[in-house]
């Protein structure tokens, strides 16, 4: 139990700490005010605890299917946010002040939505287990070990994208908000694939020999590219269809307001 607690956990709180130290460093890159921050995550977390108290009336929606459809509108929401944002960082520059209130908006949207999800994931999970005396040790600790390296990776994380040059810190936070994009829209899409909304499919490969999803490695992976052993064609479509929409936002952000041609690469 000590185990799967730290996975578990760990794996919720890494997704969550990976897009917010990308978010966190190119912000401070572009010398963006963070109050879009502390106002992200007192809602976000509010509205966990709210999310997981309602579920089981949330549950009773969409013919027994609400959780997963509500999930798979959050998740399609941090997708659609975070396309937002990446166009916006490739207006940023000198013309950042042109976009001073939609950037934060978008950017805080993304984090309030991801930390209500994965928030309301974690406290469901401990708080079911924290009633049973037998195992509520060794949930808490492993929860607490989980929610550490986390936390963790994404202060390492968010040091290694400050410690890039600062053009080269900029594309590989866009590359990587559209890995997390292209994340969301697939595990939305799986989530449908659940609610029996979309028609369940023969996965197109299986690397679980390789790399199981259970594995430390596999949470790793799941959170910073969305790793899934055997996706479907849905899940798979949906990943490249989210890359490519933000790779067109980045694309038309740059070109309509070109960057500075000392700042180009």
């Amino acid at each position: 139990m000590l185990i799967s607690s730290v996975i578990i956990v760990l794996r919720e709180v890494l997704e969550a700490a990976l897009l917010l130290s990308i978010l966190l460093a190119t912000s401070q890159r572009i010398r963006l005010r963070k109050r879009w921050l502390g106002l992200s995550l007192i809602i976000g977390l509010a509205g966990a605890l709210i999310y997981a108290n309602s579920l089981a009336a949330v549950s009773e929606l969409f013919e027994g299917m609400g959780q997963e459809i509500v999930n798979t509108g959050m998740q399609l929401g941090v997708c659609a946010s975070l396309i937002v944002t990446v166009f916006l960082f490739a207006q940023r520059h000198e013309r950042l002040e042109a976009h001073g209130f939609l950037l934060p908006v978008s950017m805080a949207i993304a984090v309030a939505l991801a930390t209500a999800r994965e928030g309301s994931e974690i406290y469901l999970y401990v708080s079911g287990f924290l009633r049973v005396q037998d195992i509520a040790m060794s949930v808490g600790i492993g929860s607490i070990t989980g929610a550490g390296i986390g936390f963790s990776i994404g202060v390492l994380f968010y040091y290694l994208l400050l410690a890039l040059p600062r053009q080269r810190c900029y594309w590989i936070a866009i590359g990587l908000l559209g890995l997390a994009a292209a994340n969301m829209c697939s595990q939305a899409i799986l989530l449908l694939i659940q609610a029996d909304w979309l028609q369940v499919e023969a996965p197109l490969w299986d690397t679980s020999s390789l790399i199981s999803e259970s594995s430390v490695p596999g949470q790793l992976l799941y959170a910073l590219v969305g790793y899934e052993a055997t996706p479907s064609a849905f899940e798979a479509g949906g990943y490249l269809l989210s890359l490519l929409a933000v790779g067109i936002a980045a694309f038309i952000g740059w070109r309509l307001l070109p960057l500075p041609s000392e700042d180009r690469v």
